[in-house]
């Protein structure tokens, strides 16, 4: 498997998060209506508090769900990247202290 097909399954799964989040802040604002609706008059409002409150649950379940999952994947991604950077036999030109070290001055 390559590394850019998981970093970019990771930015998806973030993306989907991202997109629930906002969709349930939307629907919350737009649609919820903070008065419980028990009294004579109200019975037309309670289906439809039952009905959003379903929505919404469903929404916060899955969005809990991908967030475990967007987390999971980030940190066994940035673990994957510190493993590999340890066990790095050739760190790169820019190591300070690889090409600083005694073994390596200039004159030897």
């Amino acid at each position: 498997m390559n590394v850019t097909f998981i970093v970019g399954l990771w930015m998806i799964f973030g993306s989907v998060t991202l997109v629930l989040a906002i969709y349930r802040w939307l629907l919350s604002a737009h649609n919820e209506n903070d008065i419980v609706h028990l009294g004579a008059g109200g019975e037309k409002e309670i289906p439809r508090q039952i009905s959003l409150e379903r929505k919404i649950h469903t929404i916060d379940n899955w969005g809990k769900a991908m967030t475990v999952v967007t987390a999971v994947v980030g940190l066994g991604l940035a673990t994957a990247y510190l493993y590999q950077a340890w066990e790095s036999p050739n760190p790169g030109p820019n190591n300070f202290y690889r090409n600083n070290s005694p073994d390596n001055s200039p004159g030897r």
